[in-house]
């Protein structure tokens, strides 16, 4: 009877252990939160839809939580206390508790990616440059100057090759159509500022108008940059190409179907969650 006895005990113990690994393997790495608003502009709600599309994907081959919200008075501590990566998908909180909560919920360790609009801010306009830690200190950036148009794929330079957000990149790649942000501030004068990604000059001239300020044919545009005195990355891209022209609002674009940009933001999201510091080339 000591045989079958010892299989049946083996046997369990081999349940336990595969119940157990199951059980290790459903825990997330970490927790991610996406803030969205998704009303106003089709390019930015097409560009969102896309995103809860994508990074719930992303989420299960890599091994974290993704969870969205459109109510940013979520944006609090107890709720951000659950979540240890926050994502800005198209806009900025505008009410003074949930951007001092924010500001509290970086400044004591937390990560945030943004991409796009969540960067702009133009006074005057329904959006205005009425948050200085934000655009000055967080972004840098300041205030939004211009764009291009039509949306258009740029060849993208890297230039931080050390960063863990562009690891196995190439050194140029054509990005996705976007329509391209300029900033009143000079990135590259400010110390805490680690550019990651920027407008190669190949993609000159960049935009097809047709005013003739929307076409780029020169200057220097960071498009994907860290503060080093934050766990964040901003990311310019996030506009989907719409047909307005005709009416149809037609999607003509769309973000994530770029394999190399896709890398870079899964590169990005994963050094995030991770928490490990990161010294960069430029330190």
């Amino acid at each position: 009877m000591k045989a079958p006895c010892g299989r049946i005990l083996l046997a369990i113990l081999l349940l336990l252990s595969t119940v157990i690994s199951g059980l290790a393997q459903k825990k997330p790495s970490f927790r991610v939160i996406a803030f969205y608003t998704a009303k106003h502009d089709q390019a930015h709600i097409s560009y969102v839809h896309e995103a809860n599309t994508w990074f719930p994907t992303v989420a299960k081959q890599h091994h974290f939580a993704y969870d969205t919200t459109s109510n940013w008075n979520n944006l609090n501590a107890a709720f951000l206390a659950n979540y240890q990566v926050v994502l800005f998908l198209d806009t900025r909180p505008d009410d003074p508790a949930q951007r001092g909560a924010f500001q509290q919920y970086m400044e004591h360790g937390g990560a945030w990616m943004g991409f796009h609009f969540a960067g702009f801010a133009l006074t005057p306009s329904g959006y205005p440059q009425n948050w200085d830690w934000y655009h000055n200190t967080f972004l840098g950036a300041g205030s939004y100057v211009g764009n291009t148009w039509r949306p258009t794929a740029a060849v993208l330079r890297v230039e931080d090759r050390r960063h863990p957000a562009t690891q196995h990149l190439p050194s140029t790649f054509t990005s996705a159509p976007n329509e391209w942000y300029k900033w009143s501030n000079d990135l590259r004068a400010n110390p805490a500022i680690d550019i990651l990604l920027a407008i190669d000059p190949k993609s000159f001239p960049l935009g097809t108008g047709p005013k003739p300020h929307e076409i780029w044919h020169s200057g220097y545009y960071p498009v994907a940059w860290t503060n080093k005195n934050f766990r964040m990355i901003y990311v310019n891209m996030g506009h989907n190409d719409i047909d307005y022209e005709h009416g149809t609002n037609k999607e003509l674009s769309f973000t994530f179907q770029n394999k190399l940009q896709n890398q870079f933001i899964v590169n990005g999201l994963l050094w995030l969650g991770s928490r490990k510091k990161h010294s960069s080339a430029r330190d």
